[in-house]
């Protein structure tokens, strides 16, 4: 369904972002197919819009066609003491949540209330209170713009890392159409692995809890983070967290303050705080550029950049700048931005 000048802000959590030169919606990953295949063809820049929850676009809009993945529904194949969920792209990622906890699919309760599509958390291994994707994909299935044609990767053939995989790293390349998880037959949630969530639960790192009850607790830590959207909540006009957990060398870690947060990886690096860097370098919750600045740091959670309701993406982008900044002169610890920037750059 094609149609033209639709605003970005229109589309995207933080609500900011110019026009798009062209927009087509696909319902079907027939319909997404055959409009990133004319674009290609055309020469035509393609911009891709799921949820919106990862997207900070400029004001002068894209100058292209925004194709935004609205496709929908799943498909669920019983395997022993597993089943095998494949879901189009365009689903809600949460609504799946929901129906997994509900139907006791034990994988992914604590990554409830992320906000964006199934289709973006392959591409972003997304994780949250313990848990990534990365663990209970057993498929992704795209379309290849350079063979053009449909392919489909094992999870283990996806490259995950931390906030990334393969997707990522050559972003123009593939089009999420489907992903397949295997989730486990059980009414329990899988170990808790995060110390903040196991406190809200009760329990100690590695014991379990019902899913239901993970799921409750993951929705409520992250709305006292203003990281549920809720649209009269300025802190939710967000792409949530900004930057993400920088992963340092042991010597740039031994550079840190004694108290900075420390979490041995297995490769030998370290990964730190992004939140408690920009807090330490001096910018509390809610901090702004001016104090009637259309842009400021969630006064809830110092890790999300927030449209106070008239920001435009030029303000975003300033108030980003001056936190890099001021952590990298303080720590010497460059943080780099979680959302992609599109028309735009800091």
């Amino acid at each position: 369904m094609p149609d033209g000048g639709i605003r970005l802000a229109e589309l995207t959590t933080l609500r900011v972002g110019g026009a798009a030169a062209r927009f087509v919606r696909a319902t079907t990953a027939a319909e997404l197919v055959a409009a990133v295949s004319d674009a290609d063809a055309a020469q035509e820049p393609v911009l891709l819009v799921g949820g919106g929850s990862n997207l900070l676009v400029a004001d002068d809009g894209f100058a292209g066609v925004v194709v935004q993945i609205a496709s929908d529904g799943l498909e669920v194949a019983d395997d022993g003491d597993s089943v095998l969920v494949t879901v189009q792209a365009g689903m809600a990622w949460d609504d799946l949540v929901a129906r997994a906890v509900a139907a006791g699919w034990s994988g992914i309760e604590a990554l409830s209330g992320i906000p964006g599509s199934v289709g973006a958390t392959p591409i972003q291994n997304v994780g949250a209170y313990g848990q990534e994707v990365a663990t209970t994909i057993d498929e992704v299935e795209v379309w290849d713009r350079r063979l053009r044609g449909v392919r489909r990767f094992a999870g283990r053939e996806c490259s995950f890392g931390y906030r990334h995989s393969r997707f990522k790293a050559d972003p123009s390349r593939f089009v999420v159409l489907a992903v397949t998880f295997r989730l486990v037959v059980e009414p329990l949630g899988q170990p808790v692995r995060y110390a903040e969530l196991g406190r809200r639960l009760g329990v100690e790192p590695g014991e379990r809890a019902p899913l239901a009850a993970v799921r409750a607790a993951v929705l409520a830590l992250r709305a006292g983070k203003g990281m549920v959207l809720d649209p009269a909540d300025h802190d939710t006009w967000s792409a949530g967290s900004f930057f993400t957990n920088p992963v340092l060398d042991s010597a740039a870690a031994a550079r840190l303050p004694e108290d900075a947060p420390r979490y041995d990886q297995p490769d030998g690096t370290v990964k730190t705080s992004a939140a408690w860097l920009i807090e330490h370098a001096g910018f509390g919750k809610g901090f702004a550029l001016t104090p009637a600045a259309p842009a400021s740091l969630s006064t809830k959670h110092t890790l999300a950049l927030t449209n106070r309701g008239a920001a435009r993406a030029s303000d975003l982008l300033a108030l980003a700048r001056q936190v890099r900044d001021g952590v990298e002169t303080r720590f010497g610890v460059r943080l780099v931005n979680e959302p992609v920037l599109v028309n735009c750059s800091l």
